[in-house]
């Protein structure tokens, strides 16, 4: 059986990125490796088998050039609205609510938002294909 485990992000302060995660979307700290030259978080929602990876490398103290390849992480949530004004509390400054409708029927509503290190989150509304 295959199954998707986690997607890796690197992150330079491990306070302030496990804090946006939580504050922001409820992920919860589910294991923590530390070794001598970095740190993995894994973090996810009690309900999912999906994690996120946080790697913190300690001799980082730059930013990471995130580059034009990486794309964005998407969570589902059921209160877009209350999603968006609860990252705005995390210390996000998310962007405004898009109504995804080509050809006039809805594909998706959502918004972005950019964690602390400047990885792209799209947060999507339950429903359709994200039901």
């Amino acid at each position: 059986m295959t199954r998707l485990a986690h997607s890796m992000i690197r992150v330079i302060n491990e306070d302030t990125s496990v804090s946006f995660y939580q504050r922001a979307f409820d992920l919860e700290i589910v294991d923590r490796l530390d070794f001598e030259k970095f740190t993995l978080i894994y973090m996810a929602l009690p309900t999912a088998n999906f994690e996120i990876e946080l790697t913190v490398n300690k001799e980082r103290d730059t930013p990471y050039d995130i580059g034009d390849g990486y794309g964005h992480l998407a969570i589902v949530v059921d209160d877009l609205e209350a999603a968006r004004a609860k990252t705005e509390t995390a210390g996000a400054t998310p962007k405004d609510i898009v109504d995804f409708c080509p050809g006039g029927d809805r594909v998706a509503r959502f918004f972005f938002v950019n964690d602390p290190d400047g990885y792209q989150i799209e947060v999507i509304e339950k429903g359709g294909r994200f039901a």
